[in-house]
């Protein structure tokens, strides 16, 4: 059953959606519910590695009227692409791989303005972790202005591991953190680079920093010292982007 076109609701339908192959955003599942179905769809969203919430009826009903026995699922409106694939390509390709990683960007507008930013500047990926990320949606592709459709996304399991792979394969990890002494403009960005932005509320994680090859922050002189995330994002990739240009 559907009733918006990112949308799928009904037990059934939403576990069918998920065996079909459909690349899922999120599912929820109302709050104390049982029934027939709900223990095979907790396997298959299990399996499958989906994100999901468990949230009260109010929320189910906002997005549709219909008989949604509970359950609903977004569909993703892009096809999601793997950073293992990525990185080879440009290498062949001649490229000097630039990547930026967002470690638990959640809000769906910052999304969309550091990747329509991204985009702008060169970016060839962008990696997101399946849980703990901003929805791709509508407000996204908005606020990207269509630039989502344009530049590779790619959902990993775990940041950490991603991390290690781009290590592996000749990219300089940077993480943007204020818990350094480095500024970003002393790190050499014409090296294949792969960029961590972190968390509006609580930055990048400790085991994402530890793994990096290089910390650097940008400078700030004022008393709040502290950047919207789609602010700094747009400034370390102008860094990038000069240093590249002059190099």
């Amino acid at each position: 059953m559907k009733e918006k076109e990112n949308i799928i609701f009904g037990i059934h339908p939403v576990i069918e959606a998920i065996k079909s192959g459909k690349e899922i955003e999120k599912v929820y599942i109302q709050q104390d519910i049982q029934g027939q179905g709900l223990t095979e769809l907790r396997n298959v969203i299990k399996k499958s590695k989906i994100p999901f919430s468990y949230v009260p009826v109010q929320r189910l009903n906002k997005y549709t009227q219909g008989n949604h026995q509970g359950v609903l699922c977004f569909i993703s409106p892009i096809e999601t692409q793997d950073i293992e694939d990525i990185i080879p390509q440009l290498f062949e390709a001649g490229k000097v791989p630039l990547i930026l990683i967002l470690d638990r960007v959640t809000d769906v507008r910052n999304f969309g303005a550091i990747t329509r930013t991204a985009e702008c500047l060169g970016v060839h990926a962008v990696v997101i972790p399946k849980r703990e990320s901003a929805q791709i949606n509508e407000d996204a592709i908005k606020t990207s202005s269509g630039a989502i459709y344009r530049i590779p996304i790619c959902k990993v399991d775990n940041l950490t591991d991603t991390v290690f792979m781009l290590k592996e394969s000749g990219i300089n990890v940077v993480a943007c953190t204020e818990k350094t002494d480095q500024l970003i403009s002393s790190v050499d960005f014409t090296q294949p680079t792969a960029i961590i932005m972190g968390s509006e509320e609580t930055g990048i994680a400790n085991q994402l920093l530890k793994n990096s090859n290089n910390l650097g922050k940008i400078p700030m002189v004022g008393e709040i010292a502290s950047l919207n995330v789609s602010v700094a994002a747009g400034m370390v990739m102008y860094e990038v982007v000069k240093q590249r240009l002059n190099g």
